[in-house]
């Protein structure tokens, strides 16, 4: 029993090397995605109307540009 027992962990050892070595090598890349620029969805995204309607706020009496 102790046979089979030291033989298990000679087994995960290896395995667990071998996944190392792998690893750090790259021979097996993660695929990486490339990250796009951020873009506005609606218009609380959008700087441009955040300040515009920030400024109709604070200033009501100034006309529309």
């Amino acid at each position: 029993m102790l046979k089979f027992l030291l033989f298990v962990i000679l087994v995960a050892i290896a395995v667990y090397l071998t996944v190392r070595v792998i690893q750090r090598r790259g021979i097996a890349p993660t695929p990486r995605r490339k990250s796009a620029p951020p873009r506005v969805v609606g218009p609380d995204d959008d700087p441009d109307f955040l300040r515009d309607l920030d400024r109709k706020r604070k200033h009501p009496e100034d006309p529309e540009t």
